[in-house]
């Protein structure tokens, strides 16, 4: 017996059964390039399955042309997609992994950038992110759209799928729409009474049953909360619609929640919802329903999915970031080794990515690039004696790396701790899991025995004659010079007057815990990122008014992609911060701050504040790297020593130095 009975005991999912209760949901990677499976896609999938996933649900496919918010949709309504379909099940199906196709269209919630065609939805309301009025669907197109969702599920079967996820009930998306009186304003029998709502979707699940074989799983994705959203539905409206999609003849039930007016229901990060966050209302479906339900939410240790299942909360546990992160998940808890589990964090670095470009994961590098890494992890290496300098995301990705390939590693770290920058961000607490990226690479290292010297500033001289190579992770420091990007004349000219001042900070300085900060602090931002928010969270937890100053018209627009940037601002408002947006620092003098309008070049006063905290990005600390030029030593510059950037880009090239050495 292992640690987690139920976790790992089969279970009949309609005519099949999934070796286990774990379920990877559906996500966007954005591989494909034409409308169908890339061998990418493939690669990912089958990784997953590899890793021991129970089901995997593919990424939300288009059912209609009227429906592609991304160029790295697939196609589902198009025969073309086929036989990329056979591509993804035959590297699937051999690991005893059950796979299934999501059926998708999201209604208002897009636009026809892509499309270059009018979005659908039952009534003419625009969405609340795109904003693009909609075109009422009249009984032809609804029509056309039940048939496509039969289309596609055809082809679907036809390539190989063991069954067929109809989406675009929850999340707000058109079959959302339809059932919400807050969006469907219609007064034929596809609006007005419950029964008249959910007429479009009870004749869509009868059509796509009819072409699903007996053989072949249905099921059903399904909010469990609109959350937020005006008008929109409760958990009793949603466990209502289960009881009657019970009956429909479906296998299973997929919950999730929320709309894009509040898209952290959808997939909440570490800074706006807390785990488990979902698992109420959705228990309360379960409880309804004669089918398996699955729950989501932030379902992230082994210990919470077994707690799920046992208190018989859901039948199956669903999880799609902590898949990206860990593929290898369900055969390390499996194995009894949860520790060794990388963990997600919930940065939502992955919903980022996706939005410019395929998958990608703040701590996996392997993501959308299976086949390329593991095929080096197999090629053959000459073993080499190796420093890696910095114990920061960088270095201590690249040591691990180098030793997994058998290379000699010695790692040495400046501090008397390991972590490096992420030290800073989490110590603000509602980032506290993102330390969860360097503490697990720490980990590892210690478990694998990798000598580690902290506490010691190595130099060009000590590594020369010793070591064949060198990695440089040795990070970077806080500029406090005072000049915007708006100022490249002046950024190694000399200090904007009043910034060398006793009271003017860095990031660092305050979230290190090193400044004796007096009581009301004004941030000044340039970056557009986090580091104000965080720096602010940090201020607030400990008392200090805070005031944020910025010379951008939209604050922390550099983190808008994860989506939680509402969320963060919320918090921080009603924490009593103020923000001040388009006005760069002109001078500091004592505790009076001049400020300039960047549109209009007006001057304004900020009096009484006692401290200033300088968040103008970083300088690389590369010395150690142009030190051992000329040097026999093979040298790789990376991460925030190369060019300061971001956790991602920090494992990304720590990894690509361990593999080239």
């Amino acid at each position: 017996m292992h640690a987690y009975p139920t976790l790992f005991s089969p279970i009949a999912l309609g005519p099949r059964t999934a070796r286990n209760r774990i379920w990877m949901t559906a996500h966007a990677t954005e591989f494909s390039t034409d409308g169908t499976f890339a061998d990418a896609s493939a690669d990912y999938y089958a990784t997953r399955a590899r890793g021991g996933v129970g089901v995997i649900t593919m990424e939300a496919m288009a059912v209609h042309p009227t429906t592609q918010p991304r160029r790295g949709v697939i196609h589902a309504y198009d025969e073309a997609v086929v036989d990329s379909y056979r591509k993804v099940a035959d590297a699937v199906h051999p690991h005893g992994t059950l796979l299934l196709a999501q059926l998708w269209h999201r209604g208002r919630q897009t636009d026809g950038i892509i499309s270059r065609l009018p979005t659908w939805a039952p009534s003419a309301i625009p969405d609340t992110v795109y904003r693009e009025i909609p075109h009422e669907m009249n009984h032809r197109e609804i029509d056309e759209l039940v048939e496509h969702y039969s289309r596609a599920a055809k082809y679907a079967i036809e390539g190989g799928v063991d069954g067929i996820e109809v989406h675009g009930l929850a999340h707000g998306y058109l079959l959302g729409q339809f059932l919400s009186p807050a969006t469907n304003h219609r007064r034929d029998e596809y609006g007005g009474s419950f029964e008249n709502r959910i007429r479009i979707v009870r004749r869509i699940v009868d059509e796509v049953r009819r072409v699903v074989p007996e053989d072949r799983v249905l099921g059903i994705r399904l909010n469990s909360n609109d959350g937020g959203m005006p008008g929109g539905l409760t958990n009793a409206d949603w466990v209502r619609i289960a009881e009657v999609i019970d009956g429909d003849g479906i296998d299973y039930i997929s919950t999730s929640q929320g709309t894009y007016l509040d898209r952290m229901q959808i997939y909440g990060t570490s800074t706006a919802r807390p785990a488990g966050y979902e698992l109420a209302d959705t228990a309360a479906i379960t409880r309804a329903v004669s089918v398996p339900v699955m729950a989501v939410g932030r379902i992230t240790t082994p210990e919470m999915a077994e707690d799920v299942l046992a208190t018989g909360k859901a039948q199956f546990v669903g999880m799609a970031r902590q898949l990206i992160a860990d593929p290898m998940w369900p055969e390390k808890a499996q194995r009894g080794e949860p520790d060794s589990i990388r963990p997600c964090i919930g940065s939502n670095w992955c919903v980022a990515s996706f939005a410019r470009g395929p998958l990608s994961c703040i701590h996996n590098p392997k993501v959308g690039r299976e086949r390329e890494f593991d095929g080096d992890d197999t090629r053959p290496r000459s073993r080499r004696t190796v420093a890696v300098v910095g114990g920061g995301p960088a270095g201590l990705r690249a040591a691990l790396t180098a030793h997994e390939l058998g290379h000699v590693v010695t790692l040495f770290e400046q501090d008397s701790v390991l972590g490096g920058q992420v030290r800073w961000i989490a110590a603000a607490e509602p980032y506290r899991e993102w330390s969860g990226v360097t503490d697990w690479l720490a980990t590892q290292l210690d478990d694998a025995g990798v000598k580690v010297e902290l506490g010691h500033r190595v130099t060009a001289k000590e590594l020369t004659g010793r070591f064949d190579a060198a990695v440089i992770a040795t990070g970077s420091s806080p500029v406090r010079h005072g000049w915007t990007a708006r100022r490249p004349d002046l950024w190694d000219g000399g200090s904007l007057p009043g910034s060398d001042q006793w009271n003017v900070y860095t990031p660092e300085e305050v979230l290190s815990g090193r400044a004796e900060l007096p009581r009301r602090i004004l941030v000044v931002d340039d970056t557009g990122d986090r580091h104000a928010f965080i720096t602010a969270e940090y201020l607030v937890a400990r008392r200090h008014p805070v005031h944020i100053v910025s010379q951008y018209p939209q604050l922390g627009h550099a983190f808008a992609d994860a989506h939680d940037l509402p969320f963060a601002f919320g918090r921080l408002r009603r924490a009593g911060v103020a923000f001040t947006p388009h006005v760069e620092v002109a001078a500091i003098d004592g505790d009076t701050v001049t400020l300039t309008d960047v549109f209009t070049s007006e001057t304004s006063t900020l009096t009484d504040i006692d401290a200033v905290v300088l968040i103008h990005g970083n300088a690389a600390d590369d010395q150690l790297a142009r030190d051992l030029e000329g040097s026999a030593i093979e040298v790789h510059l990376v991460g925030d020593a190369h060019a300061p950037r971001r956790i991602f880009n920090a494992i990304w090239e720590g990894e690509n130095a361990a593999r080239l050495l």
